[in-house]
């Protein structure tokens, strides 16, 4: 276990830098480069929080720092790293804009994991719902990256409204993908069918529940997964077998829509093709 050795993908500071080129004119400032060491930061906190809120023995095949120290000390590392990206905030150029930024976004992820929680308990969660969850824990932070990129090169309004809207959309879109594996298979940082076991109802689940004919059967199947995992196979094979994955990939594709069309804003630039490239990868990445 490395509690700092697996540096991941980096895509949220790419994509500060990316759209903070994006805006301006090609250029980045060292504000620019700060934040996106902080944004890189919270993302690595979040990770050893949710693992300890999810009870995960391994990420992307290495074992987590709660399974090997306990939940206390994984806690604690998170809040360590939290601690540097406020650090970085505060001796940046924009610390007061930052730290609004910031709370917003941990207010943001905070509300998205009681959300998963409560709904995870009731197994009532709706489509409206599982947007709201996603949006919160996942495309909040891409929005954080993409407005510190555009913020830090002094962006027009209408830039930054572009920029925060691109990446709302790429957000919901990767995690919608990561939801679509959970069922197929990949490299998305645990065992897939964890996400049905943990008793999380996600859109290739709520595809299924749009045209069952017995809804509630279904609903029921989630909620007894504990006492009865064998449920685990059959939600699966519904999902497999009856377009629940079809349905995914639509809204997947229509966010994709969303967000390369926000980029219009952008003025035409080798950074403007490749935001567009990151959020197309959506569709095809396996991990």
């Amino acid at each position: 276990m490395r509690v700092a050795g697996n540096s991941g993908k980096l895509l949220r500071p790419v994509l500060t830098l990316l759209m903070a080129k994006a805006c301006g004119g090609g250029e980045v400032s060292e504000d620019t480069r700060m934040l996106a060491a902080a944004v890189e930061m919270l993302h690595t906190a979040t990770l050893f929080h949710d693992d300890v809120a999810d009870e995960s023995d391994t990420r992307r095949g290495a074992p987590t720092a709660m399974s090997v120290f306990g939940p206390v000390p994984a806690v604690l590392i998170g809040d360590f790293w939290l601690a540097r990206a406020v650090g970085i905030i505060a001796d940046s150029t924009y610390h007061e804009w930052g730290m609004r930024a910031f709370a917003r976004t941990f207010s943001d992820l905070a509300e998205g994991e009681m959300l998963q929680q409560q709904k995870a308990f009731s197994c009532d969660t709706t489509e409206s719902d599982y947007l709201r969850i996603i949006y919160c824990k996942t495309a909040s932070l891409f929005r954080l990256c993409a407005e510190c990129g555009a913020k830090t090169v002094n962006a027009s309004p209408a830039l930054f409204e572009a920029a925060s809207e691109y990446a709302k959309a790429m957000g919901i879109a990767f995690q919608i993908k990561d939801d679509i594996m959970d069922f197929q298979g990949g490299d998305i940082g645990k065992p897939s069918g964890v996400d049905l076991r943990e008793r999380k109802i996600t859109m290739p689940l709520l595809g299924i529940l749009r045209s069952a004919p017995d809804p509630l059967r279904i609903r029921d199947m989630v909620k007894d997964i504990e006492a009865h995992p064998e449920n685990a196979g059959e939600l699966s094979r519904l999902v497999l077998e009856g377009g629940g994955i079809a349905y995914a990939e639509q809204a997947l594709h229509g966010y994709l829509l969303a967000a390369i069309d926000s980029l219009k804003a952008l003025p035409p630039s080798r950074e403007r093709d490749l935001l567009e490239q990151l959020a197309l990868l959506n569709e095809s990445r396996k991990k």
